[in-house]
């Protein structure tokens, strides 16, 4: 039925927008404050690796769409149920990718403000991104299990 595809395709274009939207903000929230830091010191390359991260998560919702594509339910022939679950996925996906980069982004500025005052956190920094990033990781590993589960 066309509305039950139309719904899972809002939930696709929710995981998306909200993961990229999420992952914007994350990178310019670090990337100022490389530019900032860059004032005080040259370390550039560390730098641009604080500000990449938080770009992952718009990533997370291009790979969610892939995923779920490959269960064969985004068809004509999609149910209500399969609907309702790529929608509830893709909201869940698009959101934790949402905050989760604003607060990765968050992490990265710290580090890098810490960096530019002459302190040698860059590892530790790495170290502490990475806890929001697993959790766009889980969230991308629950839209892979709700694909299975109401694939036919």
């Amino acid at each position: 039925m066309d509305v039950n595809l139309l719904i899972a395709y809002v939930g696709i274009g929710l995981m998306i927008a909200l993961s990229g939207i999420g992952s914007a903000y994350g990178v310019t929230i670090a990337g100022n404050a490389g530019l900032g830091a860059l004032k005080k010191v040259d370390k550039f390359g560390n730098f641009l690796v604080l500000t990449a991260l938080p770009g992952t998560q718009g990533l997370y919702g291009f790979a969610g769409y892939f995923l779920l594509n490959s269960f064969g339910i985004l068809t004509a022939d999609i149910t209500s149920l399969q609907a309702a679950a790529v929608f509830g996925g893709g909201i869940a996906l698009g959101l934790v990718g949402l905050f989760s980069a604003i607060r990765q982004g968050q992490v990265c500025a710290n580090g890098m403000a810490a960096i530019g005052q002459g302190h040698d956190v860059f590892s530790k920094t790495l170290i502490f991104a990475v806890f929001p990033e697993l959790y766009a990781i889980v969230a991308l590993a629950g839209v892979f299990l709700i694909g299975s589960a109401v694939a036919a």
